[in-house]
């Protein structure tokens, strides 16, 4: 541990202890959300300077963090704006598919209508008149009557339904007109965000070959992992300090009690294993990799709260879920983060997708589980 880390985690334990006194003339619900925003403004600044502080002392890092953050958010925002051309796709489609019905509708009724007229003007306006005089039969006479009373109740309710489908095609002609207007401000949103990432890309690339150039010896490239490694050590320690009076839900089942049975993050076949040797054995993988296709959705292994979603050196965009009763599971190298500081999660909810920042070459999730700092094998924590 660093020095200069030590402040941070004074300043922590003691502003967590003030804010929980503070709460005693509270109600349940006043506290917590106190004690909500109070976790994320610690963890913001957590974040903050973690993230920038050594990123300040190389500039290489720091163009790597800020091209990897730009397209994390270009990412996360593209894929919202996606999702909202679909709706207005499907939206504009139900509209005009209604129109369509409400023409036929419209047409059959004025064939209707058209037919009707025609045979009330060949019986004539005396039609029922004549009928009336010329008709002996009482029964044949009633008859007569009724069929003429059926006949204009019929054509009165034809020509209403005829001004209800006009009044319909009216309405939804706004209809289309906003959801096409919105889908072409949409799609052009969409184009420059794709322009933008074109060009995020690219700065990202130019900034991992010189990171790369930089650290291309072997002592060069053990200095910096380990570099790196205590960074997220120093993270999570100070996470620690900051979550250490965070309530959970009383239907909360526990981590422990989930052993053996959580869904892993993603599916697909882990690169190498826990505790295997990585860079020549001077030093021990501490989580999993699973390679997947880029912008795979990743999801929570249990009920918690996320309290870091930031970019760090050596993991990247970093997304860590604190889980209760000390443990924790951390998810690195995102393409985007999904989930915000404060959020509660459950198992299966989508908090990120599938990256390689962090300065790496190829897409994959990086994965652990942590109990009270310490990493744990994730295979015996999920599902084999």
């Amino acid at each position: 541990m660093q020095a200069g880390f030590h402040p941070l985690l004074v300043v922590l334990a003691l502003i967590l202890p003030l804010s929980g006194n503070a709460a005693g003339g509270q109600s349940e619900e006043e506290a917590a959300r106190a004690q909500l925003e109070q976790l994320q403004g610690d963890i913001k600044k957590i974040s903050r300077q973690i993230s920038s502080e050594k990123s300040r002392k190389n500039s290489l890092q720091s163009q790597l963090r800020e091209a990897e953050l730009t397209l994390g958010v270009l990412q996360k925002n593209i894929a919202a704006n996606k999702r909202e051309l679909n709706k207005f796709r499907q939206r504009l489609t139900a509209l005009k598919a209604r129109q369509g019905e409400l023409t036929k509708s419209r047409d059959a009724q004025q064939a209707l209508i058209a037919r009707e007229l025609r045979a009330a003007y060949q019986m004539g306006r005396q039609g029922e008149l004549k009928v009336l005089l010329n008709q002996e039969d009482p029964n044949t006479l009633a008859r007569a009557i009724a069929y003429y009373q059926y006949f204009y109740r019929a054509r009165n309710q034809h020509i209403e339904k005829y001004r209800e489908i006009l009044a319909e095609l009216n309405e939804l002609e706004p209809g289309i007109a906003s959801a096409t207007a919105e889908l072409e401000e949409r799609g052009k949103t969409l184009a420059q965000q794709q322009k933008n990432l074109v060009r995020a890309k690219a700065t990202r690339e130019v900034a991992v070959e010189k990171l790369l150039a930089s650290i291309a010896d072997k002592g060069g490239k053990l200095k910096q992992m380990e570099q790196d490694q205590l960074q997220l050590e120093q993270l999570l320690e100070a996470i620690e300090q900051a979550v250490v009076n965070l309530k959970m839900p009383d239907n909360y089942k526990a981590f422990s009690d989930a052993k053996g049975t959580m869904p892993w993050p993603i599916s697909g076949r882990a690169s190498h294993r826990f505790g295997n040797s990585r860079n020549a054995g001077k030093m021990r993988w501490q989580g999993v990799t699973i390679p997947a296709k880029e912008g795979t959705k990743v999801a929570a292994i249990h009920h918690g709260r996320v309290v870091y979603a930031d970019w760090l050196r050596g993991s990247g965009l970093l997304i860590i879920i604190d889980h209760g009763d000390d443990y924790m599971s951390l998810y690195a190298h995102n393409q985007s983060l999904l989930r915000d500081v404060g959020e509660w999660v459950s198992a299966g909810t989508d908090i990120s997708t599938v990256g390689s920042t962090g300065g790496k070459d190829s897409a994959a999730l990086y994965f652990e589980v942590r109990y009270k700092g310490k990493p744990k094998n994730p295979a015996s924590w999920c599902r084999r």
